[in-house]
């Protein structure tokens, strides 16, 4: 894809899903470290700069030739911005008629000032990615963030 897209696709391998920060912090310490990152982005969209409810997005680098995750930071996200980064989820929930799936490409169009064109290419793209991480096994490195597992929390 040539243009730079300010919102993009970002689907994690199917055999890393559930390995995350929200699966392995109690509630309380998830609270914590979500709720910084609203206060991160002053309680705004990290993306499109939308107020109201917001998801804590974790943000992971992939090593495709060792296979590592790497939890590289959060971003607070819209409601919109957070269906776009799991679209494959946004889908069933649309099939399931708990979502308006049109509102989603629309919003990346906006946010991207793009064509339906580059939504598809990058869709397809994203898919394609996706197919080929969710063929390895993945070791999920946490990161800076490991401490607060380690640790059963503390501050971020």
């Amino acid at each position: 894809m040539v243009m730079a897209l300010k919102l993009t696709i970002e689907l994690v391998p199917s055999t890393s899903w559930y390995n995350n920060m929200r699966k392995v912090l109690s509630t309380q310490e998830w609270d914590k470290v979500r709720k910084k990152s609203y206060e991160d982005y002053n309680h705004k969209c990290g993306i499109c700069g939308a107020s109201g409810k917001l998801n804590c997005h974790e943000i992971w680098e992939y090593d495709d030739q060792k296979h590592i995750q790497k939890l590289t930071g959060f971003i607070a996200l819209c409601d919109l911005c957070h269906h776009v980064k799991h679209i494959g989820l946004a889908r069933i929930m649309a099939d399931k008629g708990q979502l308006d799936f049109e509102s989603i490409i629309k919003h990346f169009m906006t946010v991207n000032a793009c064509t339906r064109k580059v939504f598809d290419e990058h869709y397809k793209e994203a898919f394609e990615k996706w197919h080929d991480r969710s063929r390895h096994q993945w070791t999920v490195d946490f990161g800076d963030y490991a401490r607060l597992i380690n640790k059963g929390g503390s501050k971020i």
